[in-house]
């Protein structure tokens, strides 16, 4: 995609990022050497439905998906997934849990003599 910073795109309307998507997928499609017709085949919609995409134009979330895997660009929605995140209480807690705690013999030493081996 493009060099912009986040304060940009948050800057951007909704439309204007959704023709920076169109673009991108219009590129990508371009350099892979693909026609509208293949790709949209490939990824099971139909051809006016590939070329509202990459005009910027609304289509379901579905479609942008199914376009960037047979773009190979899946990758691009690692940043959705959710990593399970852990509080700085609940890390405390769970070390204390696992600390190593010590064990004291000293009443077992006074009953048991050392053996005579």
């Amino acid at each position: 995609m493009n060099d912009l910073s986040v304060m940009d795109i948050a800057q951007m309307s909704d439309m204007a990022i959704l023709e920076m998507i169109g673009k991108y997928v219009k590129e990508k499609r371009i350099r892979i050497q693909k026609t509208q017709d293949q790709l949209s085949h490939e990824a099971g919609i139909s051809r006016s439905t590939l070329s509202l995409l990459e005009r910027g134009e609304k289509v379901n979330l579905i479609t942008l998906v199914q376009v960037l895997r047979v773009l190979d660009e899946l990758q691009m929605l690692e940043m959705f997934d959710v990593q399970p995140q852990i509080s700085p209480i609940e890390y405390i807690k769970l070390q204390k849990k696992y600390e190593r705690q010590r064990v004291r013999n000293s009443g077992m030493a006074a009953e048991n003599p050392p053996s005579e081996w």
